[in-house]
């Protein structure tokens, strides 16, 4: 069966005749009407009573309406995944994250996504903490974060990927002096430089080491900054176990004991993501086998 006399098939039982059927389909009446009859013809039944001045569906023109209603609705839903899949080879994809997630696991996310669609752009746009990635998502700058999640987003969805277990990172002269792992309590005895504005990472500190956080030795919101202090000495920041100490030979990472985690995963507006949006969302979710 023709997927055109469908079509014609169902705008005269919307329309309620063929005059006004044919006017919506840009036909003519006389074409409309061989259309239904051959659409009759083939199927071996009568659709429509036509001894009225209205055309009524018989019973076999009932059980068409609704088969045929589900055919249409089978294509629509078929043309609109080509036109997804069709969008992925083209495109981009605004991820928002800020400097803790910057290598562990965005590096990783990335990687995934475009060995999977290597046509689309990743754009990453840079946030201060995780409230400027709830706003860039707010204000519609990016569409995905990939934040801490043991922070609120209200009115996102969050989806959870693992947990990141922390380390401190520091100059090899601090590290001589404690153990690794590094047990909780011994914190109190190393200089932290730490962005206190971050909620999270305030509360993070002040569970660890008390109100006050009297070892922190510099409030600092900037990364590199941060990152250049330690090198120099100054104190020990927080990072991914996960990453590599570096090119520099005098920094030391110490792991805790028991071991510090923080919940991970990604942010996203409520409503229907873009195709490119919810790819990243799949392959991010997906184990590596999966990918």
């Amino acid at each position: 069966m023709d997927l055109h006399l469908v079509t014609y098939f169902v705008a005269v039982v919307d329309h309620g005749g063929i005059t006004k059927a044919a006017r919506s389909l840009y036909i003519s009446q006389p074409s409309l009407s061989q259309a239904i009859r051959t659409l009759e013809r083939r199927l071996g039944t009568t659709l429509f009573d036509r001894s009225g001045r209205r055309l009524e569906l018989t019973e076999d023109g009932r059980r068409l309406d609704v088969a045929a209603r589900r055919i249409l609705a089978d294509v629509d839903r078929a043309k609109a995944t080509v036109a997804a899949v069709r969008e992925l080879e083209s495109g981009r994809v605004d991820v928002v994250t800020y400097s803790a997630f910057s290598l562990d696991p965005l590096v990783d996310l990335i990687s995934r996504f475009r060995l999977r669609y290597p046509g689309i752009l990743v754009n990453v746009v840079d946030a201060e903490g995780p409230a400027a990635v709830h706003t860039a998502l707010r204000r519609g700058v990016a569409e995905v974060g990939v934040t801490d999640l043991s922070v609120e987003y209200p009115g996102m969805v969050t989806i959870p990927l693992a947990e990141q277990e922390l380390a401190l990172a520091m100059h090899r002269d601090i590290a001589a002096a404690l153990p690794n792992p590094l047990p909780r309590e011994r914190i109190r005895d190393v200089p932290l430089i730490v962005d206190l504005s971050d909620t999270a990472s305030s509360m993070r500190v002040g569970s660890l080491v008390g109100d006050g956080a009297p070892n922190v030795v510099v409030d600092c919101a900037h990364p590199m900054a941060a990152s250049e202090l330690m090198l120099r000495g100054t104190g020990a920041i927080f990072a991914s176990s996960r990453i590599p100490q570096g090119q520099s030979a005098d920094v030391a990472l110490l792991t805790f004991e028991p071991p510090l985690r923080r919940p991970i995963g990604l942010v996203l507006r409520s409503g229907e993501p873009s195709p490119a949006a919810a790819a990243f969302v799949t392959t991010s979710t997906a184990s590596p086998l999966e990918v």
